[in-house]
């Protein structure tokens, strides 16, 4: 089926036992799921003579299974799966009876640029300089033919792959409907200087071999941060262990080609190891280097990118363009609009309050919609690590475990608690620190535009007049002003240990520095006819 995209590509022997419409059903299936059939037989017949018996009515079909993941010892098995899932949901008696995995890994040929040899002096035999001006001059001259040749001044636009002599007789090849073959010319390599010396590995090969060199590089980069943080015996446990992830990491990158090059292999994951400690030890704003906190987040914000791509990059454009992008873009929209007061309402909550007695600014929401976002994004670390478990097949995850969809749903649920306990805890601890600072007299913190600060609430009416709601108001001592909100005034009152609303138009508020500030108001100093 064209446009089927995958990763692996596996050679199955698949048995159908039943009759010709069962047969002919399975090979609509196969057509549908993208699998070519490469070739189909009798049971007993073909290749199976003589290795499967004729006692049942049964066709074998060699079909040639593609699907995304890693290629490693169970890829084997995740084409069974593959092959058991299919037969399940289609209710045929099928089996994988074996399966091999077709190696299509590419090489990595050289590239060569084509360029002319006119500017080249003729082979003639050179007379030897009779003085050494003439001899500098000769060098200088060979130097700029040279230079001239590397930056491209006389290439002709011509670009080959392979080996060198592959690419001059590729280079002056007669190919029909192309330009005629040319004498003058010659080739170099795309980059820098060919080294024959060394053979790379094929593509894949290379880039997991890559892979694992950057997982043991930050795996040492791990290990020497924990190292740094601790003192005694468990500092020399964990640089032991930074120093065998670096021998692992020198190891695999001494087999990074095929044949020469260890030597600069060996060179360059040194220079990077140095790199990596130098931007763990020297990051951060004081410049103390990141904590072992810091580097489980990182790595978890890396697993959690790369899974949620590896778990996606299985969608096709339609897909996402039909359901996907719009259900996004709504649930993203939907949840920013009705969770920018979500943390507020909590803050509001946890101190006696209504959400409506609090006036923050529609930046502050956003502020705090962003905070929210940030707290249930560690709900993405199930799906993400969901992802990678299936790209390295794991047998928990595969098509045919009835186990592995509640496993998820039960995971998943367990880490968005999780994430609104995070969320509860937020507020919570904001509404701590309020609360101390009230006790100790200091300036409190602010939560997301929620700013209280000490204020001397001067009533303008008598006291016999004053709408206060939630206890009586003491004049003489400051409180904690939450700010005017629908008209009405919100304090806390610390010995009372709840919040005292009184109307705006019947209070006039005066900030001050802290709460061991004496306000000076007495309802003497009332007019006798408010």
């Amino acid at each position: 089926m064209p446009g089927v995209r995958y990763d692996q590509r596996v050679l199955v022997l698949v048995e159908v036992r039943g009759e010709q419409r069962d047969w002919d059903e399975a090979e609509r299936l196969f057509d549908r799921q993208g699998w070519p059939v490469v070739t189909a037989f009798a049971r007993g017949e073909g290749a199976s003579r003589g290795v499967l018996s004729e006692a049942e009515p049964a066709r074998l079909y060699s079909v040639e299974v593609r699907f995304f993941g890693a290629r490693n010892r169970r890829t084997e098995r995740a084409a069974t799966w593959r092959v058991e899932r299919l037969a399940r949901v289609a209710g045929l008696e099928m089996y994988a009876r074996r399966c091999e995995v077709l190696d299509r890994d590419r090489e990595e040929l050289t590239g060569w640029r084509v360029h002319t040899v006119a500017h080249r002096p003729p082979r003639a035999p050179v007379p030897r300089p009779r003085t050494s001006r003439e001899g500098l001059r000769n060098a200088a001259l060979l130097a700029r033919a040279r230079t001239s040749v590397r930056r491209g001044y006389h290439d002709t636009g011509m670009v080959v792959t392979g080996t060198a002599s592959e690419a001059r007789r590729l280079s002056r090849m007669d190919l029909p409907g192309g330009s005629a073959p040319g004498a003058g010319i010659d080739v170099r390599p795309l980059y820098g200087r060919e080294r024959r010396h060394i053979v790379p590995r094929r593509d894949e090969d290379g880039r997991r071999r890559t892979f694992r060199l950057a997982a043991w590089l930050f795996a040492m980069t791990f290990c020497a941060v924990v190292a740094r943080h601790h003192s005694g015996v468990q500092t020399w446990v964990w640089a032991g262990a930074a120093v065998v992830c670096f021998a692992g990491g020198a190891r695999l990158a001494y087999g990074m080609f095929e044949a020469g090059g260890r030597v600069a292999s060996l060179f360059m994951v040194s220079v990077a190891s140095v790199c990596f400690l130098f931007v763990a030890f020297g990051a951060g704003k004081d410049g103390s280097g990141w904590t072992p906190a810091e580097m489980l987040s990182f790595f978890a914000v890396t697993a959690t990118v790369g899974g949620i791509w590896l778990l996606v990059r299985q969608w096709a454009w339609g897909e996402w363009l039909a359901w996907a992008a719009p259900l996004v873009f709504t649930a993203v929209v939907s949840f920013v609009v009705a969770s920018g007061s979500v943390l507020h309402a909590l803050y509001a909550v946890s101190l006696g309050l209504t959400p409506g007695d609090l006036d923050v600014p529609g930046v502050w929401q956003a502020a705090s919609a962003v905070k929210l976002s940030s707290l249930l994004s560690y709900a993405l670390l199930v799906p993400a690590l969901w992802g990678i478990a299936k790209h390295v097949h794991a047998p928990f995850v595969s098509p045919v475990e009835q186990l592995g969809v509640p496993l998820y749903v039960l995971t998943q649920m367990t880490v968005v608690a999780m994430c609104a306990i995070g969320a509860l805890d937020s507020a919570g601890d904001a509404v701590k620190d309020v609360r101390a600072a009230a006790v100790r007299k200091t300036v409190p913190p602010s939560y997301f535009g929620v700013a209280p600060e000490w204020t001397c609430v001067e009533p303008t009416v008598p006291a016999a007049k004053l709408g206060s709601r939630g206890g009586v108001l003491r004049p003489e001592r400051p409180y904690l002003s939450f700010g005017e909100a629908g008209g009405t005034v919100s304090l806390w009152d610390e010995p009372a240990g709840r919040v005292l609303q009184l109307p705006a138009e019947q209070v006039r508020l005066v900030p001050v520095a802290d709460g061991r500030v004496r306000c000076s108001f007495s309802y003497a100093s009332l007019p006798k006819d408010a």
